[in-house]
């Protein structure tokens, strides 16, 4: 069996899964699982399908970064695949389509991943490279608030009795900042 799984990083990235999601399916998979999750959060979906995939399926990613976070990642993720004698597909992999059956397929992943690795902390170290740059120049103003930018609008829903669960779906931001701005006692 193929299994598909396709990942974006934000919910803003609709297109991007959908992309993905269609790839998958013209591939032949017939189980795909998605999410909309950062790779550095916690990544339910693939942790399910890791657990469903079985002896003899092959799971289905259109690119590596869509799998991994690191080299470290990967490897963990194909080591568990390899345990439980599934294989990895990755459909664009430079151009061409990688399958890790093969030692060489192995090899190329591992190299691919390392390259990735290192592409993304040079990404990195430009990112803070350039801010600490704005900084200096006073230009730099960091994020914008969000959960900050409601708490006077936390604070009414609290004191009309409604519940921090109820307030922060309301507000569309997590419990842990309604708890902090109600036990903030600024305005």
């Amino acid at each position: 069996m193929f299994v598909g799984y396709a990942r974006t990083s934000t919910t803003e990235q609709l297109a991007g899964l959908e992309a993905q999601k269609r790839q998958l399916a013209a591939t032949g998979c017939t189980k795909i699982v998605a999410e909309q999750v950062s790779s550095v959060a916690a990544r339910e979906q693939l942790a399910m399908t890791l657990e469903f995939v079985r002896e003899g399926d092959v799971l289905v990613v259109t690119r590596l970064d869509r799998l991994a976070r690191s080299t470290t990642d990967l490897l963990s993720i194909v080591g568990t695949l390899e345990r439980k004698g599934v294989g990895l597909r990755v459909l664009d992999f430079g151009g061409s389509e990688m399958d890790t059956k093969s030692p060489s397929g192995r090899m190329l992943l591992t190299m691919f991943a390392a390259v990735a690795e290192f592409e993304r902390a040079i990404m990195l170290t430009r990112q803070r490279e350039g801010i600490a740059k704005a900084k200096a120049e006073g230009r730099y103003r960091g994020r914008a608030p969000t959960a900050r930018a409601k708490a006077r609008d936390v604070r009414e829903l609290a004191r009309d009795g409604t519940g921090a669960s109820a307030i922060a779906a309301k507000l569309s931001i997590s419990r842990a900042s309604v708890y902090r701005i109600l036990a903030d006692r600024l305005p």
